[in-house]
């Protein structure tokens, strides 16, 4: 049996610590809806689950104590490696078509931003093919808005 504790993944510690400022924050507005006055009162409930997550958090920082450092020089290799890991190429590219999609669905109306946004995110997820994308995205809007405006009588903006 191996004693040696397990390594801890790139960015896990740094994960810990904002959990536990996020608990502290979730502590301050439970405590800001009424205070705590009495068991019976409305902040009684988010206060307990407030400090429950401060308690989880802090138990799950004493438990990281004792695993090893990832396999990493320093922070700014740390950093590096976490991008590297949690964010490819594929979930910057996809979720910054989300956010332009969201901010272009007012100003340039529903439908026509779904088929930008679908042609887009098809295109480059499926490394081209153009002509079965177009297809595919027709279709698509094709039935949202049968489904949603002819059958449902839904406004879509």
């Amino acid at each position: 049996m191996d004693n040696k504790p397990d390594k801890l993944q790139v960015g896990e510690r740094v994960f810990d610590w904002l959990l536990l400022l996020f608990s502290g924050a979730v502590f301050y507005h439970a405590y800001q809806i009424t205070g705590f006055s009495s068991i019976n009162s409305a902040g009684a409930f988010p206060i307990g689950l407030s400090l429950i997550l401060i308690a989880s958090s802090i138990a799950v920082l004493a438990g990281h104590r004792r695993k090893q450092k990832p396999d990493t020089e320093g922070a700014l290799d740390e950093l590096k490696a976490f991008l590297r890991q949690h964010f490819p190429l594929n979930v910057l590219v996809f979720s910054a078509l989300a956010v332009a999609y969201l901010i272009a669905i007012e100003p340039a109306s529903f439908f026509l931003s779904t088929f930008i946004f679908l042609m887009l995110a098809m295109l480059f997820l499926r490394r081209g093919k153009p002509i079965s994308t177009l297809l595919t995205t027709a279709g698509a809007i094709a039935v949202i808005y049968v489904l949603f405006t002819v059958v449902f009588r839904v406004y879509l903006p």
